[in-house]
């Protein structure tokens, strides 16, 4: 069982916390990200900031739901400080006849081995950065829209397993098959 709520969460230089009732907002240097505290599940942890630390403190240690959410808080207000002061990135590659990533205004334009282009809009806050043709990252200070992102543009053509033509991940090791014997 993981123990991430036990640790307390380090408050980096230039990030300011502000806790409400219901939401914990976090300003950096990046941007703004709110951490829900989701009112049924709030009367399980207690989240206290003070001066370097931010504490997450379940309010009954015994029960599974607490356990739970006491994890969960202290890695969202985790992911939320780290991602207003570094950000997160995902790189991702193309490989494939024709395959290549062009970045049109707010839109990530794939040509993907289909009849026509797929054109995705970028959400809110991510950023493409095209490096070559067929290398992209994704950026942006909100790690599950960042992964979100780019597991969308990963379903446009998933890597198949006999050639390995598609789009992954950058770190993907993809299981190649052995083809057809003569």
């Amino acid at each position: 069982m993981s123990r991430a709520g036990k640790n307390g969460i380090e408050i980096l230089s230039g990030v300011a916390l502000t806790k409400s009732a219901d939401k914990i907002v976090v300003k950096g240097p990046k941007g703004e990200l709110t951490v829900r505290l989701d009112t049924a599940n709030a009367s399980l942890v207690d989240v206290e900031i003070a001066e370097k630390t931010v504490l997450v403190v379940p309010k009954n240690k015994d029960d599974k739901a607490t356990r739970a959410m006491w994890g969960t808080m202290a890695r969202s207000i985790r992911q939320a400080i780290e991602g207003v002061s570094a950000g997160f990135s995902r790189t991702m590659g193309m490989k494939g006849v024709g395959y290549k990533a062009v970045l049109k205004g707010r839109d990530l334009v794939l040509t993907a081995g289909y009849s026509h282009d797929v054109v995705m809009p970028l959400p809110d806050g991510i950023t493409v950065e095209i490096s070559a043709p067929t290398e992209f990252t994704i950026r942006g200070i909100d790690k599950n829209a960042v992964g979100q992102f780019a597991d969308k543009v990963r379903k446009v053509r998933r890597p198949e397993p006999y050639k390995g033509k598609g789009i992954f991940y950058a770190n993907e090791k993809i299981r190649r098959k052995e083809g057809k014997k003569k």
